[in-house]
């Protein structure tokens, strides 16, 4: 394979690993993204020269952010890194979900690029026209190991994908094998979810065996993916990565989007962490998450052992609520819930015990994985420890409502749910790990949740929404163009005349967004939601008689304020944009140059 910028770089069989720069992306680096956000296109192109110092030997370059205006926003740093020799001598490696904006960085490269990424998600229709244009332009494509039914999690599936695809790019649109990258997707793993647990060994198997069926391919990897549920605690993360790409890398792993220079070397890990996370990778330990969990918390406390002891026992009920809720402790959470729900002066209700130190721990939850103090696999604890208490409290809701029923004579079943949710990964979009979370959270908080999938259109999801009498709708997407068909479906909603609140939720959606671009679309509660840790928080304040109100109050209102700086900042954006303009203007000579006397 043949790449180049301002240099040639050649990968053959004898090359290491490459080392593709990750940090010029606006939703991977925050201090990237503020820097383009702002318009200061000249200090980002510092951190793309320190990642070609640091070792990357191509940069990935990424601008998919909702409230930016992509395809400007890549030409215009493509343009600024040609005119900087130290950048430019490397290849770079146009990153995009919107094929508009890979197509903006494609005239603006000098040299041979990598572009990343097309798939059959669309079809084969949507792939080869795609596929053509890449090849027009002369550059390399990463495929990824996506097609119409979504997201290739097994082995075999992405086998199958990648051979798919291979055929239709060499025998129908000409491509050379030899610029052809497959990228079987490195997924989450260390999340709670058995289900993903044999994510890293499906990427490894896979790669072995795309590069003995498809000769001349190469396989590359977004790294950060795999670490994901770790996200704060660096040391664990450059550990995993490490380990990982030392098994990859020997079974034909050939690049990786990584922070370049970052990566330990394999032997300088140190031996216990190693062990920890090898296991974690072959699944070898199912306590693997755990361990490294307690591994950071004794690094954070100087290398003392973590002693648990048994303290928060003497507290009352609903500190021991809390505090089991927190720490993911089962082991107590029925004995302390009973006796939450005997105290009736002040739990009249079964419900009471949930919408109070239940529901009060959660929110604390939610604000420790908010600050960075808590992460994915302890949300995941935490929720299994709600539903325990849950279930402990469902027989008596049952009685509850049957006595209800018996006194009113009334013969209509009552819902046992706090309320029904229907999820979807809207059109377009086939990442659904983030949802699956979401759901697993809700579900384990007594929510009726319909889980539809990925890629599914507006009309799919309105209908069952209306059909099933959904008290909310949930939207997932990972990906920019996904933004814009939530904004449809806001619209959609509103056309219709629903009234079901619409929340929006995945990597690529932000507060921001959702304030400027979709809140507005659609009269009824729009709500960005952070993560999974805040979905219940959210979804109970919505469906509470008592609460409802002002949460929809202080949202609008915060929303309100976040259009009105938002404005604000473009409206000072501009000026200065003009201002440098009319400067320039003033120091540009249009004529003929005038000789001093004495030349």
């Amino acid at each position: 394979m043949l790449l180049a910028g301002l240099e040639p770089f050649r990968i053959g069989p004898y090359t290491n690993f490459v080392n593709i720069g990750e940090r010029c992306n606006v939703a991977g680096s925050r201090k990237f993204a503020k820097l383009i956000m702002s318009g200061n296109y000249e200090e980002a192109l510092s951190i793309a020269k320190t990642q070609v110092e640091m070792g990357a030997q191509v940069l990935d370059i990424n601008m998919d952010e909702g409230m930016l205006e992509g395809p400007a926003a890549m030409a215009r740093f493509c343009c600024l890194i040609a005119s900087e020799p130290d950048i430019a001598r490397v290849p770079l490696c146009i990153d995009s979900s919107n094929f508009e904006v890979i197509k903006a960085g494609l005239k603006c490269c000098q040299g041979k690029c990598i572009v990343n990424s097309i798939s059959l998600k669309e079809g084969e229709e949507e792939f080869l026209q795609r596929a053509t244009t890449v090849r027009r332009y002369g550059a390399a494509v990463v495929v990824m190991a996506f097609d119409e039914e979504g997201q290739a999690t097994e082995t075999e599936r992405k086998v199958e994908i990648c051979s798919r695809a291979y055929r239709l790019l060499v025998t129908q649109v000409g491509f050379d094998p030899n610029d052809i990258i497959f990228d079987p997707n490195i997924l989450t793993i260390g999340t709670g979810m058995e289900e993903h647990s044999e994510y890293a060994i499906n990427f490894i198997r896979a790669t072995r065996l795309i590069k003995e069926l498809l000769p001349g391919a190469r396989i590359s990897g977004g790294l950060s993916n795999l670490s994901f549920s770790f996200r704060g605690m660096e040391v664990i993360r450059e550990a995993m990565h490490g380990a990982f790409l030392y098994h990859a890398i020997k079974d034909g792993m050939d690049m990786g989007i990584v922070n370049a220079g970052s990566l330990p070397v394999y032997d300088d890990i140190d031996k216990e962490l190693l062990l920890m996370c090898e296991n974690l990778i072959w699944n070898k330990d199912p306590e693997a998450t755990e361990k490294l969990l307690l591994y950071a918390q004794s690094c954070a406390k100087g290398g003392k052992k973590v002693v648990q002891t048994d303290e928060w026992r003497e507290g009352t009920v609903e500190e021991r609520l809390e505090y089991g809720l927190i720490k993911g402790i089962d082991k107590y959470v029925v004995e302390d819930t009973e006796e939450a729900r005997s105290q009736a002066e002040l739990y009249p209700r079964p419900l009471h015990v949930i919408e109070g130190p239940l529901m009060n721990g959660m929110k604390v939850v939610g604000d420790l994985f908010g600050a960075g103090k808590m992460f994915l696999p302890q949300v995941i604890k935490s929720a299994r420890v709600m539903k325990k208490a849950v279930a402990h409290l469902i027989p008596y809701m049952e009685k509850e409502r049957e006595a209800m029923l018996l006194a009113s004579g009334s013969v209509e079943e009552i819902d046992p749910y706090q309320g029904t949710i229907v999820l979807a990964t809207v059109k377009g979009d086939v990442h659904d790990i983030g949802k699956n979370i979401v759901g697993v959270v809700l579900g384990c908080n007594n929510f009726r949740v319909i889980d539809l999938g990925v890629m599914i259109p507006c009309d799919r999801i309105l209908r069952e929404a209306i059909d099933c009498k959904a008290d909310i709708i949930g939207l997932s997407g990972l990906i920019t163009p996904s933004l814009d068909e939530m904004i449809y479906v806001a619209k959609e909603m509103e056309r219709l005349g629903m009234k079901t609140p619409l929340l929006i939720g995945g990597a690529t959606t932000s507060k921001t967004h959702t304030a400027v671009k979709i809140a507005p679309r659609y009269s009824c509660p729009v709500v960005h939601v952070l993560d999974a840790s805040r979905s219940v928080v959210v979804c109970s304040q919505l469906l509470d008689e008592n609460v409802k109100e002002e949460f929809f109050e202080e949202t609008t209102e915060e929303y309100e304020d976040i259009r009105q700086d938002h404005y604000d900042s473009l409206k000072v954006r501009n000026t200065r944009t003009h201002a440098h303009r009319q400067t320039y203007a003033r120091n540009t000579h249009t004529g003929p140059l005038k000789h001093s006397e004495g030349d």
